[in-house]
Parts: C-alpha cells; sequence; structure tokens
C-alpha cells in the first residue's frame, strides 16, 4: 500500500467531500502526507482493488467481496434543470412530475429511469448538465453531484420518492495497515486519545 511510502492516499467519488477528515488528518499526522485523489463512480473502486488508493468514499451500492466498507451519510436524489423550466414553480417534485419529462441519465445518478423516458445515451453530469441547461429534458443526480456542478442557468428540486444515495468509506480487507485505522477514527468522530 502506498503508506508504506510515506503517504496515505484516499479515492473520493464526484460529489463526495473529504476535505473535513482531510483537514483532521492533517492536523493530526502533519509528517504523514495524506493524497486525496477525484475518480468516477464507474472507477471507484479500481483504485481500491489495484493499491493506488489506500481507502476510496464511494457511492454505494458497490460489489463488496474482498472489501470493508462503512456508510458515512445520505445524500438525497435531486432533479436538475433550466431555471425556465415548467418544474421550477414546485419547491419539490416527484417521479409523477417527472413521467413526461425527457431524462438525461449521467453515470453518477444513482438510478435507472423507465427506457422509454431516455431521449440521450449515457453521459458525462457535466454534459448532462450542459443538455438540461439549454432547456431540454431534467437530469436527475445526488445533491452534492448538483451542487458541484452548479450554473446560473439550471436550478434543481428534490425527488421526494426515490430513495437517497449513500456515501460510504471502503478498502480491501487483507489491508491491515495501522494508517486506515486511523482514518476510520477520524471518519467516525474519535479524539487524538481515543482508543478503538
Amino acid at each position: 500500500m502506498s503508506a508504506a511510502y510515506g503517504h496515505f492516499t484516499i479515492g473520493f467519488v464526484t460529489g463526495a467531500t473529504p476535505d473535513k477528515w482531510a483537514g483532521v488528518w492533517r492536523a493530526r499526522f502533519a509528517r504523514d502526507q495524506l493524497d486525496l485523489e477525484p475518480t468516477t463512480e464507474d472507477d471507484q473502486l479500481a483504485g481500491v482493488r489495484d493499491g493506488s488508493h489506500d481507502m476510496a468514499l464511494v457511492r454505494l451500492p458497490i460489489d463488496r467481496d474482498g472489501l470493508h466498507c462503512i456508510p458515512l451519510y445520505d445524500e438525497l436524489p435531486v432533479a436538475v434543470m433550466g431555471t425556465e423550466h415548467l418544474l421550477t414553480l414546485l419547491d419539490e417534485v416527484s417521479l409523477a412530475d417527472l413521467a413526461d419529462e425527457q431524462l438525461v441519465l449521467p453515470h453518477a445518478s444513482g438510478w435507472t429511469p423507465d427506457a422509454e423516458q431516455l431521449a440521450w445515451p449515457p453521459m458525462t453530469v457535466g454534459d448532462a448538465v450542459e443538455v438540461v441547461a439549454s432547456g431540454t429534458g431534467v437530469v436527475i443526480v445526488p445533491m452534492s453531484v448538483a451542487r458541484l456542478h452548479h450554473r446560473r442557468d439550471v436550478t434543481y428540486r428534490t425527488v421526494t420518492d426515490l430513495p437517497p444515495t449513500t456515501v460510504g468509506l471502503a478498502w480491501l480487507v487483507d489491508n491491515d495497515d495501522p494508517w486506515v485505522q486511523r482514518f476510520i477514527g477520524i471518519v467516525r468522530g474519535r479524539t487524538e486519545r481515543s482508543s478503538r
């Protein structure tokens, strides 16, 4: 693992926010380098499995074969649309409200609509937001992803009847590096003096 070379690497999926935990790490272990590397949802486990990431913040569900995973927090799904879209008149939307919409499906949506609603092939979130900004269609993503791709010509509404997505922390079962335990302690809110 990379910790053997004097630093520790955490991959993080689009929309995940490792900064607060990284800040605690850097305050406690200033001499031990922590690297954060962004990854896509499609590749979120690749670095953990090939050893280039010691751990990863991932969007669940994942294939847990050979992995430990701690669920950390849930995210609400939102429908992103152009600011002139009729649905902006609502404070929140349901799947029934979206039934007649053309849906753009990005790779990080965490949801699969009916095939007849899909007007475009899957694309990146950035491309999907570009499409809906033009006034065509709606894209459903976790709220953090919508915030990451915010622009003045789009807005979003919570989708009330879709389940939330969960962000978790994953690492290999056979990775018993003490730095892994350090990071787990940080995400679980342990103080410097507390024991495992």
